[in-house]
């Protein structure tokens, strides 16, 4: 549990982390320039970094006592970047390595859920696009092929006829590519279970599940353009669910995040079917802060704005747990 913080000088000097070099850079640009903006506005003495894989190591040294982690997808939500500051003794905010770890590949924290007996649908790993067609004759159309460990919807497709299959995977495996020693590194794949349903998201601050959040895209899907750019997607909070379906979607969305390890604050994405069943699809341990954004929707139906938001993800590094 975080400790409430008066007095912003008990911060000290904080790094607002973010940019960095996944596929996801330009909206943790956004989402980092909204967080800067609200902690300077509350006096935090806070200073924007745009990471590279160099001056992660180097944040101790550059006077900072605290990291704001604002990194959206790859090295910021896979453990990567909370094992450098680990070893500097630098707090942060968020899930620690092994959270962050376990909640980056799906396909690992839909093993967990499935062991616990959580929903979630159906899935397989793509090596191939003949495991591709392979999971078209499991799912049948339409299904999903998405990349494993990227956000934001990026490299999601929804297949609905089998001349889309192997464009799918070739999106899916080429999103997000990195580059390493040998040449591009290609991302893990996977194939899932269409859930035909209303999407929902439920963010979660400090062991706390705050109110739901209906979306309803324009388009297909809640894809990057919806999120990001387009202005006619709509967000319903409340959502419109019963309070005792919202009361067990919050549930569901705090031992989801529970059982991954991830901590801090976040958001678990559903899609509840025709039947008010609800899916676990996603969780996100550093999720968009954006003017689109989902955690300052519910963070704002519960009665915080967003510079308290900001403040309150902040003290979260100042509770028991990681490099405190």
């Amino acid at each position: 549990m975080r400790r409430r913080v008066r007095d912003p000088r008990e911060f000290g000097r904080v790094a607002v982390l973010m940019g960095g070099w996944s596929a996801e850079r330009e909206v943790s640009l956004w989402s980092g320039e909204a967080v800067l903006s609200a902690l300077t506005k509350r006096s935090v003495e806070a200073l924007g970094v745009d990471a590279t894989r160099e001056n992660i190591l180097t944040l101790r040294a550059l006077g900072f006592e605290r990291v704001f982690i604002i990194l959206h997808g790859g090295a910021g939500e896979d453990g990567t970047v909370q094992a450098a500051l680990e070893l500097q003794g630098l707090p942060y905010t968020g899930s620690g390595v092994s959270g962050s770890a376990v909640k980056m590949n799906k396909m690992t924290a839909k093993r967990v859920w499935l062991a616990e007996k959580l929903p979630t649908a159906a899935f397989m790993e793509l090596n191939s696009e003949a495991d591709a067609r392979a999971a078209a004759r499991k799912f049948k159309f339409p299904f999903v092929i998405k990349p494993a460990a990227e956000g934001s919807s990026v490299g999601v497709t929804i297949v609905k006829k089998p001349a889309q299959v192997a464009g799918a995977f070739k999106l899916a495996r080429g999103a997000g590519r990195a580059t390493g020693p040998s040449g591009p590194v290609h991302r893990i794949v996977m194939a899932e279970k269409f859930i035909r349903g209303a999407e929902l998201t439920v963010p979660v601050l400090d062991g706390e599940a705050l109110p739901s959040i209906r979306i309803v895209p324009a388009g297909e899907f809640y894809d990057y353009h919806a999120k990001y750019i387009a202005n006619d997607t709509q967000y319903h909070c409340p959502s419109g669910l019963s309070a005792a379906r919202e009361k067990q979607l919050r549930a569901l969305a705090l031992e989801a995040f529970r059982l991954v390890g991830a901590g801090g604050w976040g958001r678990v994405d559903f899609m509840v079917d025709k039947s008010g069943k609800p899916w676990l699809l996603e969780l996100n341990t550093v999720p968009g802060m954006t003017s689109h954004s989902l955690v300052p929707m519910g963070a704002k139906a519960a009665g915080m704005s967003f510079d308290e938001l900001c403040w309150a993800i902040l003290e979260t590094s100042m509770g028991d747990g990681h490099a405190r």
